[in-house]
């Protein structure tokens, strides 16, 4: 009994080892922290070229992560591979989503080939200073819920005025235990606060 529990013991450690990695791969959209807070952070992002399109459904039913996926792997005009970076950026409303890809800080706008399906774009964000809270679990509307709430009660309490609707990033595959998933929700704020 003591070796089959020992043996579960060291593959759940493979695992969870193994999906560290996973995010740990991965070039991530590049930032400096201002200021933090607790689990509370004040960033600075540069500007990022990304490749976005519509979500018809929250929960992505409609096919719009594979349609970033085939423009990284492949569909674009130059058939040019191009690796896969963290967060997967969500926004917007529930009838009006937006799912976002941040491409390697090596592309810039005009060097992005130019993707063959028509429901991507390809631009570039504008630089900006960003209110964030970190958050563990599942994508769902709870989470989001309770965890915009908190970021915007914090960034009242230390008066940061809030320029754009709430922004979700999400930096690990679907596989990665609940517990283990870093989320993050972004809420554009002045810079100099």
């Amino acid at each position: 009994m003591w070796i089959a529990i020992s043996i579960l013991a060291v593959a759940a450690a493979l695992f969870l080892a193994g999906c560290q990695a996973t995010r740990a791969g991965y070039e991530s959209a590049p930032y400096k922290v201002v200021r933090s807070n607790g689990k509370f952070e004040l960033r600075d992002y540069p500007a990022l070229t990304v490749v976005e399109t519509p979500m018809a459904s929250p929960s992505g039913s409609d096919g719009s992560f594979m349609r970033l996926f085939r423009f990284i792997t492949g569909a674009n005009e130059g058939k040019q591979k191009i690796a896969m970076t963290t967060p997967v950026f969500m926004s917007g409303s529930a009838t009006n989503l937006t799912i976002v890809f941040v491409l390697p800080a090596q592309f810039k706008t005009a060097s992005v080939p130019k993707p063959t399906d028509g429901a991507l774009t390809v631009r570039e964000l504008p630089p900006g200073r960003f209110a964030v809270l970190r958050f563990s679990g599942g994508r769902n509307a709870k989470n989001e819920t309770e965890t915009l709430a908190k970021l915007k009660a914090w960034m009242e309490a230390e008066k940061l005025g809030v320029l754009s609707p709430p922004v979700y990033g999400y930096f690990d595959p679907p596989w990665t235990p609940a517990f283990l998933r870093r989320n993050e929700v972004m809420v554009r704020t002045k810079p100099g606060e």
